[in-house]
């Protein structure tokens, strides 16, 4: 018992379970919907025509773009995804994959069930060399 009385043990203790909520916090941020990694993506949209969404903003997506993704803006998502077929898988891109991880939900509730996020974003599609368009 004077293990946990004693206070350099006590913060060692506070410490190591600190580290591991640490740990812990990265897998518990992903908001839902299934992280793909550039090269899944690539699969997806070939083989099941997904539709690529990119959510960032004009000039971004201006410098720089997958081919074939639709640029919709996060306050034009609702609007613009009347007419994407409803049965088609979505893969949402934003920078870094953290904005759009955080639209999955919205995304859904608009009757998309099939809903991605490329993991890493377009700097993990740069980071596998990958061609972005430029419009």
């Amino acid at each position: 018992m004077d293990f946990l009385t004693d206070t350099n043990n006590l913060l060692i203790l506070v410490v190591a379970f600190l580290s591991g909520m640490m740990l812990l916090f990265p897998s518990l941020s992903k908001r839902g919907g299934q992280f793909l990694t550039p090269t899944q993506a690539t699969q997806k949209i070939n083989h099941q025509h997904a539709i690529l969404i990119d959510i960032r903003s004009a000039d971004s997506y201006k410098t720089g773009h997958i081919a074939q993704s639709r640029h919709i803006e996060v306050s034009e998502l609702s609007s613009k995804t009347e007419k994407i077929a409803k049965d088609k898988p979505i893969i949402l891109v934003c920078e870094s994959g953290r904005n759009a991880s955080k639209q999955v939900a919205a995304v859904r509730k608009l009757g998309f069930s099939d809903v991605s996020v490329l993991d890493g974003g377009i700097l993990a599609w740069t980071q596998a060399s990958l061609p972005l368009k430029k419009s």
